[in-house]
This record gives structure tokens, C-alpha cells and sequence, in this order.
């Protein structure tokens, strides 16, 4: 295949933007404890979540511990597509951490620092798990019409047309090429444009699915030192790996259609990739009651590789012919070439701030600021030529910064303690990244926790519920002309429950 037909094939600019900010956002980690208290970390420690959180609370250690945190997340959606309401949801069990904590002896009498650590964790920073259907009546467009804008959008000849299609493999190189084998647009001219579809004047019954599966998570390598029972200082190594696939599919069903009965299309997309990042952390014991934190997490360079498939059949009934009569084609069905593409990831830098006040043996409040700098992100490529690779850099770039702005994220969060019990809830809310408002949708997330605990000098056990709850929207296809085609609305909830049992030694 040519490069100009490879690049007719790859997604927009705009999915490697949108998958630059998905393998970003991080919204609630590590032990049900610290997800229980809102995911706060910047100014707690002596426990495992700071491995990856503030490493600098591996210093409040003075023996070691092991840890595991199965969890179960319900997931549900409600999505409005062309005023219809459709409903769905899934269970999604996994295992959100993992960790190993060495703790130090105790250093000389006359030494300032008093003990080290070294925390090995593994977490479940981003869960992909996604479900949602939507549908509606359409009396503006159906898929095809994207097909029809693209072929006259590069105003491309029949006969250059017919060459996006390889006849001895079945296969497009292009959308438009596909549609065009399947007779579903053709020329309203010898020549070619402007192109034209049958059944234009149909309304089409639509119904579309979504699902998403898999995770990012990191292997995090931690080391902490205490100094004087007053300045805690750590930092940490973080290996990533992603995994994401989605399934997407759009039934068309053409009302009356007089040629054809309608179209599907589906998409595949399959990503795995590899990153690196580090964070540094202090906390400060200012007095026995307050307790001041920071950390910095560098951005994470990830490497990425995506493979990605497409397929579009027709429910053909009959193509009128010019002596008069209708046939079908043989071929009713065109997948697209598929392809593998490696680029590359810089997610945003991360900030955290934080204050924890305690009441003596009574428990503690805490608060988390979060600074998360999303209009750093960038994506770049070596796999094409040079002038393609920079200006894949250059317009992602462009996008990035047009599209997404730096925000500040809430934690709040307490514990109360009666002997060996605990009692948690906190709350999180995270901003809106981008920088207008698109859809008509505030993208904000809120998330709400509460939990239960023992501990005791030999082992402990937590249980934590989160709930959250965001707007999200998905467009099937875009025209020319915004006013023909429609996105789905979709309200996400979500119900995670984590158990964390754990054991001193």
C-alpha cells in the first residue's frame, strides 16, 4: 500500500489527541483505605498507597507489611441519542494493588535518621472497562453520508476512487473506497465528484454499541527516609503498561430504502504500550497535629503500538441499471486494510499539595490539591517520513493546546478511630480538562467514598465503596455540515468496592 493511502486510513489527528488525555487521566487509586479517605496523598503515610501516591509516607514505617486489593466495579450508562434514552452497564471485577513494604531498622541512638524504606507496589492507575449503546431516528444522515463528504473532500476521480480498492485481497484503503465497492456512493458525473448516495431521503433507524476493555497500571519501586520523626523525604520509579481495546459497531436501517436496506460499521481498536515515570515527595510534621505534604510526578513517556480494523457491509436490495433492472453485487461486505502504528505518549506533569490534621488517637481530616498540567501532553511518530513526522508532532501539538487546559483537582477526606476500628468517607472532584465547552457538556467528575476498617498489631482489613458519577458524549461520524449529525449524551455512574487485607511482620 502507499504512504498516501496509508495516510488516507489512519484515524484524525483527533484520536491520538483524545488517546493522549484517556491514558492520562488518572481519577482514584491505590488501598481501599486512601480511596476511602477521597484518594488523598500528598500528606498521609504509613500506608502503601504512597508507594505510587507521595512516596515520602514510606518513612512513617517502622516494620514491614504486605498487602492485596481485589476489586469490583459496576459500571452503568445512560446515553440520549436523537431524544431516545437507552440504558446498559457491566461488572468489571480486578485487582487495584498489590504492595510489598520493607520497613528499615532503627538507626543509631544519636543518628537524625531515624529509619528508611522500601515499598514495591503494583496499581491499577486507569480501569478502561467501558459499556454503551445508543440509537435513535435519523432524518438528517446515516454513516454513508461521511462517506460522501470524504470523497468530496478529496475531490477524487472515479477512476482514482476505484483504486482505493484491492481486488485481489477484498480490501479498502480508504472509507470512502469502501463505500464506493459497495455501490452505497457513486459519481453524479462521468468524471466523479460531486458524490452522490441512493436513498438520500430516508430516514435511518440507528443503533450503535460501545465497549471498551482494559487497564493502565504501574509497577512502582519506592524508597523513603525519616528524619528526626519530623521530615519524611521518599521517591519512586514508576513502570507503566497500558492495554486498551474497543469495539464499535452502527447499524443503519434506511426506512423505506428503494436501493439499499441499510449498512453496518465497525471498528476495532487494539493498543498496548510501555512507560516510565518518577516522583519525588516530603512531608513535613509541622506540629503533632499538623502534617504538610507535596509531591511531584514527572510525565510519563509511554510507547505505544495500535492496530486497527474496520468493516463496512451493505444490506443490499437491488442497484438500478441504466437499460433498466436492478442487480447485487457479489461483494457485500469490505474490510479496510488493517495496519499497526507505533507513536508515542508525554502525559501531563503532576503536583500535589496537601494538609492532614489530627486529633490526637481520635482520627484525622485531610485535604489534597492536584495540579495536573494536560496542556503539556504531546504525541509524536517515526514510523512515516520526516515532513509526516513533524507535522503529526506539530498538529497533534496544535490540537492538544486548542483542545485541553492545566486543572486543579479536590480531595477531602477523614478517618475516625474507636480501638482497633475505622470509619472513613471523603470526596473528590475532578475539573473539567478542556478548555471550551464541547457537546454542551461539563466533563467535571465527582466521587464519593465511605468505608470501614480494623486493624490490629498483626494484621488489618478494609472495605471501601466509591461512587462516581460524569458526563461523557460519543459521535458516531462527523459531516460537513454540523447540523446533520448527532452525538450520543452519556451519563456514567459507576460503584467500586475494594477489600484490602493486609499483614504486618
Amino acid at each position: 500500500m502507499t504512504g498516501a493511502a496509508l495516510l488516507f486510513a489512519l484515524p484524525s489527528f483527533g484520536q491520538y489527541v483524545t488517546d493522549a488525555f484517556r491514558f492520562s487521566e488518572i481519577n482514584q487509586t491505590g488501598t481501599a483505605r486512601f480511596q476511602g479517605v477521597g484518594g488523598n496523598h500528598a500528606a498521609l503515610g504509613g500506608d502503601a498507597s504512597t508507594i505510587g501516591g507521595n512516596p515520602a509516607g514510606l518513612g512513617f514505617y517502622n516494620r514491614s507489611e504486605l498487602s492485596l486489593t481485589p476489586s469490583f466495579n459496576n459500571l452503568s450508562t445512560s446515553s440520549t441519542y436523537l431524544n431516545r434514552v437507552t440504558t446498559d452497564g457491566k461488572l468489571a471485577p480486578n485487582l487495584a494493588q498489590a504492595s510489598l513494604v520493607i520497613a528499615g531498622s532503627q538507626q543509631g541512638y544519636n543518628s537524625k535518621w531515624k529509619r528508611t524504606s522500601i515499598g514495591i507496589s503494583f496499581s491499577r492507575q486507569q480501569s478502561f472497562q467501558n459499556l454503551f449503546t445508543y440509537g435513535g431516528r435519523n432524518n438528517r444522515s446515516a454513516y454513508v453520508d461521511a462517506a460522501v463528504d470524504m470523497a468530496n473532500n478529496r475531490n477524487i476521480s472515479a477512476e482514482a476512487l476505484d483504486k482505493d480498492y484491492d481486488i485481489n485481497t477484498q480490501q479498502a484503503y480508504t472509507v470512502d473506497g469502501a463505500y464506493y465497492q459497495l455501490y452505497m456512493i457513486n459519481p453524479s458525473a462521468a468524471v466523479g465528484p460531486p458524490y452522490v448516495r441512493y436513498d438520500r431521503d430516508s430516514p435511518t433507524d440507528q443503533f450503535g454499541s460501545f465497549e471498551s476493555t482494559g487497564a493502565h497500571t504501574q509497577w512502582n519501586f519506592a524508597y523513603a527516609g525519616n528524619y528526626d520523626d519530623r521530615l519524611y523525604l521518599g521517591a519512586s520509579i514508576g513502570f507503566n503498561r497500558i492495554r486498551y481495546n474497543y469495539t464499535s459497531s452502527l447499524d443503519d436501517v434506511f426506512v423505506n430504502g428503494q436501493v439499499f436496506q441499510g449498512s453496518t460499521h465497525t471498528e476495532d481498536l487494539n493498543v498496548t504500550g510501555n512507560g516510565v515515570n518518577a516522583t519525588i515527595g516530603v512531608i513535613y510534621k509541622a506540629t503533632p497535629e499538623i502534617q504538610i505534604g507535596a509531591s511531584f510526578t514527572s510525565p510519563t513517556f509511554m510507547g505505544m503500538t495500535e492496530t486497527f480494523n474496520e468493516i463496512i457491509s451493505a444490506n443490499i436490495i437491488g442497484i438500478p441499471q441504466q437499460g433498466g433492472g436492478t442487480f447485487v453485487p457479489d461483494v457485500r461486505q469490505i474490510g479496510l486494510l488493517p495496519y499497526d502504528f507505533e507513536y508515542s505518549i508525554t502525559s501531563p506533569l503532576r503536583a500535589s499539595g496537601g494538609v492532614t490534621y489530627f486529633f490526637g488517637q481520635k482520627g484525622f481530616l485531610t485535604g489534597t490539591l492536584e495540579y495536573v498540567g494536560y496542556g503539556g501532553m504531546r504525541v509524536s511518530t517515526n514510523t512515516l517520513n520526516a515532513t509526516e513526522n513533524s507535522a503529526f508532532r506539530n498538529d497533534n501539538r496544535r490540537e492538544i493546546q486548542d483542545t485541553y487546559t492545566s486543572g486543579i483537582n479536590v480531595r477531602l477526606g477523614g478517618e475516625y478511630r474507636a480501638g482497633m476500628f475505622r470509619l472513613r468517607a471523603g470526596g473528590a472532584y475532578m475539573t473539567d480538562p478542556y478548555r471550551i465547552n464541547v457537546d454542551n457538556i461539563d466533563r467535571s467528575k465527582l466521587f464519593f467514598s465511605g468505608g470501614a476498617g480494623i486493624r490490629s498489631d498483626r494484621f488489618f482489613a478494609d472495605l471501601t465503596a466509591v461512587y462516581s458519577t460524569f458526563k461523557s458524549a460519543y459521535t458516531p461520524y462527523i459531516l460537513n455540515n454540523s447540523q446533520d449529525y448527532a452525538s450520543a449524551t452519556i451519563d456514567n455512574q459507576s460503584v467500586n468496592v475494594l477489600i484490602t487485607i493486609g499483614a504486618f511482620f
